[in-house]
């Protein structure tokens, strides 16, 4: 699975409350070989909380650097 597509199920993890455990136990049984690790979604989950616009309805992408999930966003005007 891209992960482009990782960012959005660890967001709707995040959007529905659940806590990063909850989301690695979510993910783990459904993508065995290809789930994102710990890190990666506490990282996620730390910019979801620190840059509350990227759960808004914006378009974004996830771009991998550095083995990390980077959020970026981009403003339609």
């Amino acid at each position: 699975m891209d992960n482009k597509e990782f960012r959005v199920l660890i967001k709707y993890c995040f959007l529905k409350g659940k806590n990063t455990v909850e989301a690695k136990t979510w993910l783990d049984p459904e993508f065995p070989n290809t789930a994102p690790g710990k890190s990666t979604i506490k990282d996620c989950y730390s910019k979801f909380t620190d840059y509350p616009y990227l759960t808004e309805e914006t378009r974004s992408r996830s771009d991998i650097a550095g083995g990390h999930i980077v959020c970026l966003v981009y403003y339609s005007y």
